[in-house]
């Protein structure tokens, strides 16, 4: 139950800080139509997601439903696909790790227009 409530307060805080971070670059540092925000967000989260992962393989707490699944998960989930993605490549799975990039990209891609065409009728 620890673990749960970590991961709620991390989420939260993590959520909020994307937000915040991700509109203010966007303001500050608006290049045309790329979302500069988003991709700035999603950059740092992996940083931070490997360098909380790193820790925590030495150091096993609750810290790390707090940090990793919690504020790296509500900061971006890009972070956890990321860190997935390195973990199928360590191991040698560069078959999945090939067909789970793709997978993701492309049917989430089609998720998105499918719900905005869905919601128009």
């Amino acid at each position: 139950m620890k673990a749960i409530l970590y991961i709620f307060l991390g989420g939260g805080f993590g959520s909020v800080l994307r937000f915040l971070i991700s509109n203010y670059t966007q303001k500050l540092w608006n290049i045309s139509s790329f979302p500069m925000g988003t991709f700035l967000v999603n950059i740092m989260g992996c940083f931070l997601i490997g360098v909380f992962t790193s820790y925590f393989m030495k150091f096993d707490n609750h810290l790390k439903f707090l940090l990793i699944g919690g504020f790296c998960g509500g900061f971006t989930t890009f972070s956890t696909f990321s860190s997935e993605n390195v973990s199928l490549w360590q191991s040698g799975n560069y078959g999945i790790l090939v067909l789970y990039i793709l997978l993701s990209i492309f049917l989430g891609f089609l998720a998105v227009y499918l719900g905005l065409n869905f919601s128009k009728n």
